[in-house]
Order: C-alpha cells, then sequence, then structure tokens
C-alpha cells in the first residue's frame, strides 16, 4: 500500500492514529479479557481459556488497528478561501465540503491517550441538524488544532467592541465542587452503581453468591432498615460518583473572551475540551437552578446561541454550557459580562404571574400524587388492608411535598423587559430564567386552553433560532401577557391582535 503524501494543499491526519486505536482497543479487549476467561475455564481448562482470550485479543486489536491505518491513509482534508474539504473512505469514498463563512464552530477535544501524545480531535461545524453539518478530523496535533480554530474563525474580528474586558471572564473556584453532591446526577450514579455490582457478579456467576453474602450481613436487621442502609450505601455511591464526574468535567475550567468576538471555554481533567462561541451567534444565556443547586443558593449558566455543534455524537455534550453551577451572584454577575450588559437581564425584577396561576399548579400537583393514593386505595378495598396503610403513608409523604414544589413553581413564574432582552421564568424542580434578545425573535405562539380562558390566563412563547428554540412565560394575565409579546418586539404580533375579534 502506498504511502505517499498527498498534494501540497492536502493535510493528512496524525499517523499515531493508529496508535491510538491500538491502545484503546487493547484497554477495551483487557475489560473483556477476564469475565470471557472465567466463562472459557469452566468448558476448555485454565491454560486453553488463557490461550483462546490472547489469540482473540491479538485479532481484535490488529484488525482495529488495520482497519484505522486503511482509514488514515484514505482521509485527507484541506482549507480553502471558501471551503473546507474532508475527503475519507475506501471502496465508498466519501467527499464533503463546507462553506467557511457557514462555519459556527471549531471545537477541540482530546481524551487522556491523545493529550499524553499531543494530539486532538477537531469538530467544525456549521450547527445545523445532522452528521452532515460537521466535519471531525480525528486525530491531528494540538499545534494544527490551534491553526485550523484560529483560521476558521477569523472572521470574527469584525465584532464590535462591548463595554466588557477580553481575556479572562471566569476560571475555576475549587469550592463549587460542594454543589455536585446534590445534583441529579448522584443518586443516578449510585444506581448505576448498584446495577453494576449485579451485572458484574452476573457475568462472573456469582450474583446469587453476592446477594446470599448481602442477606447475611442484616439477617436480624428489620426490612426497613435494611432498605435505609442499603439506599444510604447507593446515594454514597453516588455522591462518589458525583465528585469524581465533576472533577473529571470542570478542571481546569476557563472561560475567556478572545480579541475579535469569540467565547471560549476550557476544561476537563483527563478529556480536554475547548469550546468556542461566536458572540454574533450569542442570543442570550439561561440562569438555570436545579432544586438541589438552588437551595445552595447556586446556579449554572448556558448559552443560548445558534451554531452550536448538534450531530449525533455531540448531542449530549454540554456544548452550551458557560459556567458551571456557581453561586448565584457568581452567575449573575459572569452573564453581565457575556452579554456585554452593565446589569444582568437574569437580576432583573419580574412581573408577578396572577393567583389563577397558583390554583393551576396545586390541581395539577395534587392531582399527580393522589393518583397513586387512589389506586392503591382501590387495591387494597379488593385485596389487602397492607395496600390501604401504604396509601396512606404515600398520602402523608406526597400532599405536603406536592403542595410544597406547586407554590414554589408559582412563586418562579415571572416575566419583565429588560433593556434589549425579554426575560421569562419558570420551573421548580429545574428553574430557568431566561434571557433572550428582543433581536432574535422570530415569532410568537399564544396558547390558551378552556380552563385558561375561564381563569383570564394565556402561555406566550417566544420563538427563535437560538438555544432551544421556544422560551415561554406560563400563565400570564391575558392582556398583560399580549402587552408583554407587543412590547418586546414591535410591530410582530399587532397584525394579528387587530384582526382577532373583541373579547376573544
Amino acid at each position: 500500500m502506498s504511502t505517499a503524501a498527498p498534494p501540497a494543499d492536502w493535510h493528512r491526519l496524525d499517523p499515531r492514529t493508529v496508535l491510538v486505536t491500538a491502545l484503546v482497543v487493547a484497554g477495551v479487549v483487557s475489560g473483556a479479557a477476564i469475565p470471557v476467561t472465567l466463562g472459557l475455564t469452566r468448558v476448555f481448562g485454565f491454560p486453553a481459556a488463557v490461550l483462546q482470550v490472547l489469540a482473540g485479543a491479538l485479532l481484535v486489536i490488529g484488525v482495529a488497528a488495520g482497519a484505522d491505518r486503511v482509514r488514515w491513509h484514505r482521509t485527507r482534508y484541506r482549507v480553502g478561501e471558501e471551503r473546507v474539504d474532508l475527503h475519507t473512505g475506501l471502496l465508498l469514498v466519501k467527499r464533503r465540503s463546507l462553506a467557511r463563512d457557514r462555519i459556527r464552530t471549531v471545537d477541540l477535544t482530546a481524551n487522556l491517550m491523545l493529550r499524553l501524545l499531543g494530539l486532538v480531535t477537531v469538530r467544525i461545524g456549521t450547527g445545523e441538524q445532522g452528521s452532515e453539518s460537521t466535519l471531525v478530523l480525528d486525530p491531528v496535533t494540538r499545534a494544527e488544532g490551534e491553526r485550523l480554530r484560529l483560521l476558521l474563525l477569523e472572521r470574527a474580528a469584525t465584532a464590535s467592541p462591548g463595554i466588557h474586558r477580553e481575556g479572562e471572564l471566569a476560571v475555576l473556584d475549587p469550592r463549587w465542587i460542594r454543589y455536585a453532591p446534590v445534583s441529579f446526577v448522584a443518586p443516578m450514579l449510585g444506581g448505576a452503581a448498584a446495577g453494576a455490582v449485579m451485572q458484574v457478579s452476573d457475568w462472573i456467576g456469582a450474583q446469587g453468591q453476592v446477594i446470599e453474602w448481602v442477606g447475611d450481613r442484616f439477617r436480624e436487621t428489620p426490612l426497613l432498615w435494611t432498605i435505609i442502609v442499603l439506599v444510604l450505601a447507593a446515594l454514597v455511591a453516588g455522591v462518589v460518583g458525583a465528585l469524581g464526574l465533576w472533577i473529571e468535567m470542570w478542571w481546569n475550567y476557563r472561560l475567556e473572551r478572545e480579541a475579535g468576538g469569540t467565547l471560549r471555554v476550557r476544561r476537563g481533567l483527563f478529556t480536554s475540551r475547548s469550546i468556542s462561541v461566536e458572540e454574533a451567534r450569542l442570543r442570550g444565556v439561561d440562569l438555570v437552578e436545579p432544586l438541589g443547586v438552588r437551595l445552595l443558593g447556586a446556579a449554572r449558566l448556558d448559552a443560548i446561541t445558534t451554531g452550536l455543534a448538534k450531530d449525533h455524537e455531540a448531542r449530549n455534550a454540554d456544548h452550551n454550557t458557560l459556567l458551571p453551577a456557581a453561586p448565584r451572584t457568581r452567575a449573575d454577575s459572569v452573564a453581565a459580562d457575556v452579554l456585554r450588559e452593565p446589569d444582568t437581564p437574569t437580576g432583573a425584577v419580574l412581573t408577578p404571574h396572577p393567583r389563577a396561576a397558583r390554583g393551576r399548579r396545586l390541581r395539577w400537583s395534587l392531582a399527580a400524587a393522589l393518583g397513586p393514593v387512589l389506586i392503591l386505595t382501590l387495591l387494597g378495598a379488593l385485596l389487602t388492608p397492607v395496600l390501604l396503610w401504604i396509601a396512606l403513608g404515600c398520602a402523608v409523604v406526597a400532599v405536603p411535598v406536592a403542595v410544597a414544589l406547586a407554590l414554589d413553581a408559582y412563586r418562579a413564574l415571572g416575566h419583565a423587559l429588560s433593556g434589549r432582552y425579554l426575560v421569562t421564568r419558570s420551573g421548580t424542580v429545574r428553574r430557568s430564567t431566561a434571557a433572550l434578545e428582543r433581536a432574535g425573535v422570530i415569532g410568537w405562539t399564544v396558547k390558551q386552553s378552556v380552563f385558561q380562558r375561564r381563569a383570564g390566563l394565556l402561555s406566550i412563547t417566544a420563538t427563535t433560532a437560538a438555544g432551544g428554540g421556544a422560551y415561554t412565560a406560563y400563565d400570564t394575565d391575558a392582556s398583560e401577557g399580549l402587552t408583554f409579546a407587543a412590547d418586546a418586539v414591535p410591530g410582530l404580533l399587532e397584525p394579528f391582535l387587530e384582526r382577532s375579534p373583541k373579547g376573544a
């Protein structure tokens, strides 16, 4: 196979990609080798099982490395004056091209293996849906990645300067780690840890022994206390996992504004990430306060922007997070710096919503809490009184919680106009305060159910091409909500209001 270099204006990926692939596959194979060896030992004996697993591992690693060697040889890219081209493939050659003036993101990521070798993965995207809107160069040298990032985003140098400084806007404060255990990630990781223990024990044929060992430990313990101890153990594991995940994701965090108007977020302990956001594409910010984090007076800051990576591989990454959970005052100050505003719109005084909105939330919340209680009560009357006691216990716990959450959700409702931004706030388990640039609103959606009409309420949604695409002021006073929309974007809603029948 020829290894001749591509033409001068074309470039290849770094040839060490073959080494990276071989090492990664070797790690995966090593993890699977132990349970496979134990399983084969029962049939062929230990020496034969080891030889079979070793031969299989070498075959898998060789095939993966060979395939990646072919990929490297058949992949080339170039950056022209108007387009970025990527050609790859052996039998089915793919030729893909992006117009440079449509490129919105050039993100660099590097896992631990790539970092040790001085390599990065470059993702060049237009921000549109689908994998065809993103070119991935995996891997190139870090110097080449930085060169591509600066070259492809250099048009941002025409951005007009604002009143806020360039350079560093925020850096990691290690004390922010205290917000990690109160996130929703902790209980999820705890449940995942318990499931992993059972799965691994099943792989090695020891699940029964694990269950028996746990039963022996709690043989003399009442069932209720056994459940409490096991739940607490899972929560402790979840807290430890949440702390580790936070350190991996946010260590070395830094938010900075580069010359020309590009916001850049860099973070990551083992896997480093560099995410760039053009300020020209920024349409606002979203101050997110999950319940546990909010109880500690903290919030996270997300960007509302067009042009962030939305392809299949990147959709689950936190590409829009500008600031991890931090004290609310710090989040507000960073929001002001990011938006180049003297005062942050997320701190504006909001117009409260009518009391009828509180009643709606109380009814929804109580219905959700009492529905299972009613089912248990009916089953208890038909089957066993034990279910009646369970229903009573659920009601005693669920009803106060439901009322508290409903009242909190009502207190969260609000909307306002703050300079160039319209602000909406809602939510209790996940409270969101979105400050959306009024110039970024492309339409309004007005919804009013029969029950809302009787209560004199409506929900009005600002639609935009940025962020989540829609930001809603729920259950506003009918006339107040329409006035809010008309004042936010003059001329957009008035024609429809003038044509609507009187009293509608």
